[in-house]
């Protein structure tokens, strides 16, 4: 094959490809291939451009008259690693290189590891509570009736945040179920507000948190199911109330503005709390993800709350903007189209 038309087979490759000749040297990359390792990489010694043992190796044996292999191949990205499965075969008594870009795999499966992982401590640590006071109740304090209520107290208190984490979870994959179903019927976002003011009220006044409502007194209808909204409207607001401090101010204000796909309503909350770093900003839809995890347990928080909302946001095609200045508090506005 001449050399003009093994470039042409290599670019009409979609996967990254580079050729190794026998004297070491690439002979031929296609543009995927530079877009991995580099720009004009052809008459240079690989070494020199592939620099990971693993690949050099692997290389290295193949030139010698081994057998193909795969090896991973990983370099840092703007914000993660980028992973290829590269295999590596013998041609024309050089080798053959082809990239595969498995990065979302592995992403996957480290959020499936991490989710675990997160699952199982947040299970561990009320379940190790329990387990030690009943030790006590059937021990030292089995006739102590002072200590039996304060123990109870305590075990209904964790039993109660593991029923609220599987309820979230639970909650949290019927969202992701149907995140991809967008929901048809109107509903009047405006009264789904006062629903949510109304219900969380007592806890504002228990408090000492004044929330008012703007924009809110006409209908204003919306597709949207009613059940994931509402449970998004009460996140929002409770979290405004629970970390926007004793005697503060909370405001919820409902706009309707000009979107770039047509008319879109605007939710947002907003608190005069301690407000959040900006570094924290990007990572707060995580699962688990916690600002402050030793306050936020305290407070009945289960990480959850904020991946829900996201999800729920992404299947009636909006999207939620987060805006927040340490010492002067927080605005979580969620954007919806109207149609």
């Amino acid at each position: 094959m001449d050399k003009g038309t093994l470039t042409a087979v290599l670019a009409g490759i979609p996967v990254a490809v580079l050729l190794v000749g026998p004297d070491e040297r690439i002979t031929e990359a296609n543009a995927a291939a530079q877009a991995v390792v580099g720009t004009n990489p052809t008459g240079r010694h690989h070494g020199l451009v592939l620099r990971q043992p693993d690949l050099l190796a692997a290389i290295a044996s193949v030139l010698r008259g081994g057998a193909a292999s795969t090896v991973r191949h990983a370099v840092p990205g703007p914000s993660h690693e980028v992973v290829h499965r590269v295999t590596v075969s013998p041609v024309w008594g050089g080798a053959m290189c082809a990239f595969e870009d498995v990065s979302e795999q592995e992403q996957m499966g480290q959020m499936r590891r991490d989710f675990v992982a997160n699952v199982s401590h947040e299970l561990r640590t009320p379940l190790t509570a329990l387990l030690g006071f009943i030790e006590t109740l059937r021990g030292p304090a089995r006739e102590d009736t002072v200590a039996r209520e304060r123990f109870l107290a305590i075990m209904a208190a964790e039993a109660e945040r593991m029923n609220r984490l599987v309820r979230d979870l639970l909650q949290l994959s019927r969202v992701e179920a149907e995140e991809r179903v967008r929901p048809t019927e109107r509903q009047d976002i405006a009264s789904l507000i006062w629903q949510a003011v109304h219900a969380l009220r007592p806890m504002a006044q228990a408090g000492g948190v004044d929330v008012e409502v703007q924009g809110a007194d006409q209908a204003v209808m919306i597709p949207a199911d009613p059940d994931q909204m509402s449970q998004v409207l009460t996140n929002l607001i409770e979290n405004a109330v629970k970390y926007g401090g004793a005697g503060k101010h909370v405001l919820i204000s409902l706009t309707r503005e000009a979107g770039l796909r047509g008319p879109v309503v605007r939710i947002a909350v907003t608190d005069r709390g301690e407000g959040i770093d900006p570094v924290h900003l990007p990572r707060l839809t995580e699962r688990f993800y916690r600002v402050d995890g030793h306050r936020s347990r305290e407070k009945g928080g289960t990480g959850l709350g904020l991946a829900i909302v996201k999800h729920i946001v992404n299947r009636h095609r909006g999207r939620m903007v987060v805006d927040s200045t340490p010492g002067k508090g927080s605005t979580f506005a969620v954007i919806l189209p109207e149609s």
